[in-house]
């Protein structure tokens, strides 16, 4: 049976959905948004950068939650709404979280539009040990 873990120290859920599901040692991360979970009516950060630090900090946070870490992740999924202009630039922040050794399989694709306005959305499928 699945278990459904919505945290408190978490960013504001922005829609109806748990913050990560785990089955069988699946750990599946809903898509986080660059909201600051110490205050969630704040504005986004600015730029991609600044947003998919945000982003990536959400979901270590949520990992932490569950006493994982990014080095547990096997799948990220990215979301931008101006791939062309912000692909290379997110790619550069993005790396930053993993080693060049150890970085999960991964999709990015434009869309038109995400939640709150953000410029990014990622989120991941991790492993436990």
């Amino acid at each position: 049976m699945p278990d459904f873990h919505l945290f408190a120290k978490g960013p504001r859920p922005v829609a109806p959905f748990s913050h990560a599901v785990e089955t069988d040692g699946w750990v599946i991360l809903t898509g986080q948004m660059p909201t600051d979970p110490d205050a969630p009516d704040a504005p986004l950060p600015d730029g991609i950068a600044a947003q998919t630090r945000r982003v990536m900090d959400n979901l270590a946070l949520i990992l932490a939650e569950l006493d994982l870490d990014l080095s547990h992740v096997v799948q990220c999924r990215a979301y931008l709404t101006e791939f062309e202009r912000d692909y290379a630039e997110f790619n550069d922040t993005y790396k930053s979280y993993f080693p060049e050794n150890r970085r999960p399989a991964r999709t990015t694709v434009g869309v038109t539009a995400l939640a709150v306005g953000a410029l990014v959305e990622v989120d991941c499928v991790a492993k436990r040990p």
